[in-house]
Protein backbone atom coordinates (compact mmCIF):
# COMPACT_ATOMS: atom_id res chain seq x y z
CA UNK A 1 0.00 0.00 0.00
CA UNK A 2 1.42 3.57 -1.06
CA UNK A 3 1.28 6.44 1.41
CA UNK A 4 1.46 10.01 1.09
CA UNK A 5 3.14 12.01 3.40
CA UNK A 6 2.39 15.71 4.98
CA UNK A 7 3.59 17.63 7.81
CA UNK A 8 2.84 17.20 11.09
CA UNK A 9 3.96 17.31 14.54
CA UNK A 10 5.19 14.54 16.18
CA UNK A 11 4.81 13.63 19.52
CA UNK A 12 7.97 11.81 20.78
CA UNK A 13 7.24 9.04 23.29
CA UNK A 14 10.03 6.08 24.73
CA UNK A 15 9.02 2.55 22.79
CA UNK A 16 6.98 0.61 25.39
CA UNK A 17 8.32 -1.70 27.78
CA UNK A 18 8.00 -5.65 26.36
CA UNK A 19 5.17 -6.49 28.54
CA UNK A 20 3.65 -3.11 28.02
CA UNK A 21 2.82 -4.05 24.53
CA UNK A 22 -1.17 -4.91 24.52
CA UNK A 23 -1.01 -4.89 20.61
CA UNK A 24 1.27 -6.24 18.22
CA UNK A 25 0.82 -6.63 14.59
CA UNK A 26 2.47 -9.27 12.48
CA UNK A 27 3.12 -7.70 8.91
CA UNK A 28 4.21 -9.45 6.12
CA UNK A 29 5.12 -7.95 3.05
CA UNK A 30 4.71 -9.37 -1.05
CA UNK A 31 7.84 -7.83 -2.73
CA UNK A 32 9.06 -7.45 -6.64
CA UNK A 33 11.75 -10.45 -7.27
CA UNK A 34 14.69 -9.30 -5.82
CA UNK A 35 13.89 -6.96 -3.95
CA UNK A 36 13.87 -8.12 -0.71
CA UNK A 37 17.61 -7.09 0.52
CA UNK A 38 17.11 -3.68 -0.72
CA UNK A 39 14.12 -3.37 1.77
CA UNK A 40 15.46 -4.83 4.98
CA UNK A 41 18.52 -2.88 4.67
CA UNK A 42 16.53 0.38 4.40
CA UNK A 43 14.08 -0.56 7.26
CA UNK A 44 16.77 -1.41 9.29
CA UNK A 45 18.70 1.61 8.14
CA UNK A 46 15.97 4.31 8.54
CA UNK A 47 13.00 3.37 10.14
CA UNK A 48 13.81 1.26 13.29
CA UNK A 49 14.49 4.38 15.37
CA UNK A 50 12.06 6.79 14.14
CA UNK A 51 9.15 4.39 15.02
CA UNK A 52 10.37 3.88 18.36
CA UNK A 53 10.94 7.28 19.23
CA UNK A 54 7.01 7.68 18.57
CA UNK A 55 6.11 4.95 21.51
CA UNK A 56 6.28 2.43 19.04
CA UNK A 57 8.45 -1.23 19.60
CA UNK A 58 10.07 -2.87 16.13
CA UNK A 59 10.06 -6.74 17.71
CA UNK A 60 11.51 -8.53 15.05
CA UNK A 61 12.66 -8.08 10.98
CA UNK A 62 12.79 -11.45 8.74
CA UNK A 63 13.98 -13.52 6.04
CA UNK A 64 11.33 -15.89 5.12
CA UNK A 65 13.07 -19.08 4.42
CA UNK A 66 10.14 -20.53 1.83
CA UNK A 67 9.47 -17.38 0.13
CA UNK A 68 12.33 -15.51 -1.35
CA UNK A 69 9.98 -12.09 -2.25
CA UNK A 70 8.63 -11.59 1.24
CA UNK A 71 9.84 -9.59 4.25
CA UNK A 72 7.62 -10.41 7.32
CA UNK A 73 8.17 -7.87 10.69
CA UNK A 74 6.59 -7.84 14.03
CA UNK A 75 5.44 -3.85 15.49
CA UNK A 76 4.09 -3.55 19.00
CA UNK A 77 1.75 -0.60 20.99
CA UNK A 78 0.34 0.34 24.04
CA UNK A 79 -2.93 0.56 23.21
CA UNK A 80 -5.29 0.94 19.98
CA UNK A 81 -5.66 4.73 20.51
CA UNK A 82 -1.07 4.85 21.17
CA UNK A 83 -1.23 3.06 18.20
CA UNK A 84 -3.52 5.31 15.87
CA UNK A 85 -1.50 8.48 17.08
CA UNK A 86 1.69 6.45 16.53
CA UNK A 87 1.18 5.24 12.84
CA UNK A 88 -0.44 9.07 12.17
CA UNK A 89 3.07 10.50 13.51
CA UNK A 90 5.18 7.90 10.96
CA UNK A 91 2.94 7.99 7.84
CA UNK A 92 2.63 11.78 7.81
CA UNK A 93 6.17 12.21 9.05
CA UNK A 94 9.55 13.98 7.56
CA UNK A 95 11.48 10.22 7.98
CA UNK A 96 7.99 8.27 5.43
CA UNK A 97 8.51 11.28 2.98
CA UNK A 98 12.08 10.33 2.96
CA UNK A 99 11.69 7.23 2.14
CA UNK A 100 8.37 5.85 1.10
CA UNK A 101 9.15 5.55 -2.36
CA UNK A 102 11.97 3.51 -2.26
CA UNK A 103 10.48 1.39 0.34
CA UNK A 104 7.22 1.35 -1.92
CA UNK A 105 9.07 0.63 -5.12
CA UNK A 106 10.25 -2.84 -3.53
CA UNK A 107 6.77 -4.07 -2.62
CA UNK A 108 3.67 -5.91 -4.37
CA UNK A 109 1.43 -5.60 -1.39
CA UNK A 110 1.90 -4.73 2.02
CA UNK A 111 -1.89 -5.53 3.45
CA UNK A 112 -1.46 -8.89 4.90
CA UNK A 113 -1.43 -7.97 8.08
CA UNK A 114 -2.81 -9.60 11.49
CA UNK A 115 -3.58 -7.55 14.22
CA UNK A 116 -3.01 -9.26 17.75
CA UNK A 117 -3.05 -9.11 21.33
CA UNK A 118 -1.65 -11.33 23.95
CA UNK A 119 -3.54 -14.28 23.99
CA UNK A 120 -3.33 -14.67 28.12
CA UNK A 121 -1.72 -12.60 30.86
CA UNK A 122 1.83 -13.00 30.29
CA UNK A 123 2.07 -14.54 26.51
CA UNK A 124 3.54 -11.35 24.81
CA UNK A 125 6.84 -11.08 24.48
CA UNK A 126 9.60 -10.89 26.63
CA UNK A 127 12.87 -9.76 24.69
CA UNK A 128 16.73 -10.36 25.36
CA UNK A 129 18.35 -7.90 27.19
CA UNK A 130 21.54 -6.06 25.58
CA UNK A 131 20.02 -3.82 23.00
CA UNK A 132 19.73 -3.48 19.46
CA UNK A 133 23.22 -3.82 16.88
CA UNK A 134 23.72 -0.37 15.57
CA UNK A 135 22.57 0.65 12.04
CA UNK A 136 24.43 -0.49 9.33
CA UNK A 137 25.04 -4.23 10.51
CA UNK A 138 24.73 -6.32 7.87
CA UNK A 139 25.34 -9.85 9.62
CA UNK A 140 21.93 -11.90 10.19
CA UNK A 141 21.21 -12.04 13.61
CA UNK A 142 21.69 -15.79 15.05
CA UNK A 143 19.21 -18.54 15.06
CA UNK A 144 15.29 -19.03 13.79
CA UNK A 145 11.70 -17.95 14.51
CA UNK A 146 9.37 -20.05 13.56
CA UNK A 147 5.51 -18.13 13.52
CA UNK A 148 2.98 -20.65 13.20
CA UNK A 149 -0.85 -19.49 12.61
CA UNK A 150 -3.79 -21.66 13.43
CA UNK A 151 -6.85 -20.55 12.16
CA UNK A 152 -10.16 -21.26 14.36
CA UNK A 153 -13.33 -21.01 14.52
CA UNK A 154 -15.19 -17.99 15.88
CA UNK A 155 -15.73 -17.66 19.03
CA UNK A 156 -12.89 -19.92 20.54
CA UNK A 157 -9.41 -18.28 20.28
CA UNK A 158 -9.93 -18.28 24.46
CA UNK A 159 -9.90 -21.89 23.98
CA UNK A 160 -7.67 -22.46 22.06
CA UNK A 161 -5.33 -20.44 24.33
CA UNK A 162 -6.29 -22.39 27.57
CA UNK A 163 -5.49 -25.75 25.29
CA UNK A 164 -1.70 -23.96 23.94
CA UNK A 165 -1.05 -23.29 28.05
CA UNK A 166 -1.92 -26.34 29.28
CA UNK A 167 -1.01 -29.03 27.14
CA UNK A 168 0.77 -27.57 24.12
CA UNK A 169 3.25 -25.22 25.81
CA UNK A 170 4.67 -27.82 28.16
CA UNK A 171 5.04 -30.29 24.77
CA UNK A 172 6.93 -27.54 22.67
CA UNK A 173 9.45 -26.29 25.60
CA UNK A 174 10.32 -30.56 25.86
CA UNK A 175 10.83 -30.73 22.73
CA UNK A 176 13.15 -27.48 23.30
CA UNK A 177 11.12 -24.96 21.70
CA UNK A 178 11.88 -21.57 23.91
CA UNK A 179 8.13 -20.26 22.93
CA UNK A 180 8.05 -16.60 22.52
CA UNK A 181 4.50 -15.42 22.45
CA UNK A 182 1.22 -16.90 21.83
CA UNK A 183 -1.41 -14.33 20.53
CA UNK A 184 -4.69 -13.76 19.23
CA UNK A 185 -6.67 -11.97 16.99
CA UNK A 186 -7.46 -8.28 18.59
CA UNK A 187 -11.04 -7.47 18.03
CA UNK A 188 -11.16 -3.65 17.95
CA UNK A 189 -11.33 -1.97 14.59
CA UNK A 190 -8.53 -1.02 13.04
CA UNK A 191 -7.37 2.48 14.80
CA UNK A 192 -5.63 3.70 11.29
CA UNK A 193 -7.59 2.82 8.20
CA UNK A 194 -4.89 3.82 6.33
CA UNK A 195 -3.41 0.82 6.73
CA UNK A 196 -5.67 -2.01 5.95
CA UNK A 197 -5.22 -5.09 7.99
CA UNK A 198 -7.03 -8.71 8.01
CA UNK A 199 -10.14 -8.25 10.22
CA UNK A 200 -13.18 -10.69 10.92
CA UNK A 201 -10.30 -13.92 11.19
CA UNK A 202 -10.17 -15.63 14.26
CA UNK A 203 -6.37 -17.02 14.64
CA UNK A 204 -3.84 -17.92 17.27
CA UNK A 205 -0.43 -17.49 16.93
CA UNK A 206 2.72 -18.25 18.82
CA UNK A 207 6.36 -18.10 18.08
CA UNK A 208 9.22 -19.97 19.26
CA UNK A 209 12.55 -19.70 18.75
CA UNK A 210 15.54 -21.78 17.84
CA UNK A 211 19.58 -21.30 17.96
CA UNK A 212 19.66 -22.93 14.78
CA UNK A 213 17.81 -24.68 12.05
CA UNK A 214 19.14 -28.10 12.60
CA UNK A 215 17.66 -27.10 16.20
CA UNK A 216 14.49 -26.85 15.08
CA UNK A 217 14.49 -29.65 12.86
CA UNK A 218 15.28 -32.14 15.86
CA UNK A 219 12.43 -30.20 17.71
CA UNK A 220 10.31 -31.54 14.84
CA UNK A 221 12.00 -35.35 15.53
CA UNK A 222 11.18 -35.04 18.70
CA UNK A 223 7.54 -33.93 18.92
CA UNK A 224 7.00 -36.83 16.17
CA UNK A 225 8.59 -39.61 18.29
CA UNK A 226 6.34 -37.99 21.24
CA UNK A 227 3.03 -40.51 21.33
CA UNK A 228 1.28 -37.59 23.21
CA UNK A 229 1.94 -34.95 21.01
CA UNK A 230 0.70 -37.05 18.04
CA UNK A 231 -2.28 -38.93 19.52
CA UNK A 232 -3.59 -36.45 21.33
CA UNK A 233 -2.37 -32.89 20.66
CA UNK A 234 -2.23 -32.75 16.86
CA UNK A 235 -6.06 -34.30 16.87
CA UNK A 236 -7.29 -32.33 18.59
CA UNK A 237 -5.70 -29.02 16.91
CA UNK A 238 -7.14 -30.50 13.93
CA UNK A 239 -10.84 -30.62 15.81
CA UNK A 240 -10.09 -27.03 16.52
CA UNK A 241 -8.98 -25.31 12.75
CA UNK A 242 -10.68 -25.50 9.61
CA UNK A 243 -7.59 -25.38 7.57
CA UNK A 244 -4.15 -26.19 7.82
CA UNK A 245 -1.52 -24.15 10.28
CA UNK A 246 0.76 -21.48 8.20
CA UNK A 247 4.45 -22.23 9.61
CA UNK A 248 6.81 -19.25 8.80
CA UNK A 249 10.70 -20.42 9.12
CA UNK A 250 12.17 -16.98 9.92
CA UNK A 251 15.77 -15.73 10.04
CA UNK A 252 16.28 -12.43 12.06
CA UNK A 253 17.92 -9.37 10.10
CA UNK A 254 20.85 -7.96 11.80
CA UNK A 255 19.18 -5.01 13.36
CA UNK A 256 16.09 -7.63 14.94
CA UNK A 257 15.23 -7.37 18.78
CA UNK A 258 13.31 -11.31 18.48
CA UNK A 259 16.12 -14.01 17.42
CA UNK A 260 17.13 -17.37 17.94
Amino acid sequence: MTLAASPTDAHPEPAPEDAALSVIELRRYRLHPGARERLIQLFDQAFVEPQEALGMRIIGQFRDLDDADSFVWLRGFRDMPSRAQALRDFYTGPVWAAHRDQANATMVNSDNVLLLRPALPGSGFSLPDGGRPEPGVREAQPGLVVATIAYLAPGTDEAAAAFFEQSMRPLLMQASADVQAALVAERSPNSFPRLPVREGETVFVWLSSFPSLPAYESHLAALARSREWTERILPEMARRTWRPNEVWRLTPTGRSLLHG
